[in-house]
C-alpha cells in the first residue's frame, strides 16, 4: 500500500472522527463550570480559579499545586550551568572564551570539517550517488519516491468530501 492511499484512508478516517466529534460538541450545560453561557466564559472561569491555586512553595519540587519563587529557579538555573560546564576552567567558561579557543585549534576544527563533509546535508543541496542515497535513506529509515505515490493527490478535496457524506 502506497503512502497515498494510507495518507487518503487516514483522512477519511479523521473526517469520520470530525463529525463525531461535530455530533457532541455543543451541549455548554455539560460543563463543570459555573459560568455555562459560553465556552469562553468558562474557560475564563477556570482560568481564574488556576490563577487562585499557583501558590510559591520553594520545598514541594514535582508538585501540581505550586510552583518555585524566581530565586530558587535563578539557583536552580545557575546549579544547571554548572553541571552542563562539568567544572570547566575559568578559561572556558563562556560562550565566547570557548569560540575563541576552537579558533585558536584549527586542526581539530579541520578534522571535524572533514568528517561532517562525508554526512547527508539537510541545509544545502549535495550531489549522491545511487549508492549513497540508497545507504542514507537507509541510515534513516527513508523510502523513496517512488514508494511515495502522487504527491499532488489534493488530500483537502477527499477530506472535505468524506466531511460531508
Amino acid at each position: 500500500m502506497s503512502l497515498q492511499t494510507q495518507i487518503h484512508s487516514l483522512v477519511i478516517r479523521v473526517a469520520d472522527e470530525f463529525k463525531s466529534v461535530y455530533a457532541k460538541i455543543g451541549n455548554l450545560s455539560s460543563l463543570s463550570t459555573t459560568d455555562k453561557s459560553t465556552l469562553v466564559s468558562a474557560i475564563n472561569e477556570l482560568k481564574a480559579a488556576i490563577a487562585l491555586a499557583a501558590v510559591i512553595n520553594d520545598a514541594a519540587p514535582g508538585s501540581t499545586t505550586t510552583t518555585f519563587s524566581a530565586s530558587k529557579i535563578v539557583t536552580l538555573l545557575d546549579d544547571l550551568r554548572a553541571q552542563i560546564l562539568g567544572g570547566a576552567d575559568a578559561a572556558y567558561d563562556t560562550l565566547l572564551e570557548l569560540q575563541q579557543a576552537i579558533q585558536n585549534d584549527q586542526t581539530g576544527i579541520a578534522a571535524i570539517t572533514a568528517a561532517i563533509d562525508k554526512r547527508v546535508r539537510f541545509d544545502a543541496a549535495q550531489t549522491l550517488t545511487a549508492p549513497e542515497q540508497l545507504q542514507a535513506r537507509s541510515n534513516i529509515g527513508a523510502v523513496a519516491a517512488s514508494d511515495v505515490g502522487d504527491t499532488a493527490t489534493d488530500f483537502v478535496a477527499i477530506f472535505e468530501t468524506a466531511l460531508a457524506a
